[in-house]
């Protein structure tokens, strides 16, 4: 059930879908997901919070493997390219921050601790590169990683509203390269 709503949150948003949807993707009744979920913000918490979790872990592999702060930074695109690859898939988050306003303060917020998450892995990732001399940083390492997390987000939205399978990992490779020492 809630890998069924994750899928159509990120093919149609937060408004795009309904309990209507999710009952006749996996073939339950509707009550049968009220009974695990109340609301759809509860719902929707879940998956967030969930998708929070499973990205944080992934940052920690990605620093475990030891690897420059580039290869680092080409490993992270290429979570955005994987997304991406699954029927055009937005990132989760991606698509609820652009209806944001729609959502519930509580679920918001969790939106935006992933984007906080994000922005502070890459700023301290580029900051590692820039100290070994392995990247050039024009502005902070702060403003910076905030320019590539909205490449990468866009790069997504952009390839889908054209209707192209260009992987947003180059415009995260791109990004990348352009730092380079």
């Amino acid at each position: 059930m809630v890998d069924a709503a994750q899928r159509l949150i990120q093919q149609y948003g937060y408004n795009g879908f309904s309990y209507d949807d999710i009952a006749r993707e996996i073939d339950i009744k509707k009550p049968s997901i009220h009974h695990h979920f109340r609301t759809k913000a509860d719902l929707v918490q879940t998956i967030v919070q969930r998708y929070a979790d499973r990205f944080a872990t992934l940052l920690r592999d990605i620093d475990a493997s030891g690897e420059d702060a580039p290869a680092r930074l080409a490993r992270y695109g290429a979570l955005f390219a994987a997304t991406y690859q699954q029927d055009r898939r937005l990132c989760l988050c991606g698509i609820l921050g652009a209806e944001a306003q729609a959502m519930s303060p509580e679920l918001a917020l969790d939106v935006r601790a992933f984007f906080q998450l994000n922005l502070d892995w890459l700023a301290g990732t580029i900051g590692q590169g820039q100290q070994a001399g392995l990247l050039r940083v024009h502005g902070s390492a702060e403003e910076q990683a905030y320019g590539l997390l909205s490449a990468l987000e866009g790069a997504m939205m952009v390839g889908r509203g054209v209707g192209t399978d260009h992987s947003p990992a180059n415009a995260g490779a791109t990004y990348v390269s352009n730092m380079l020492a």
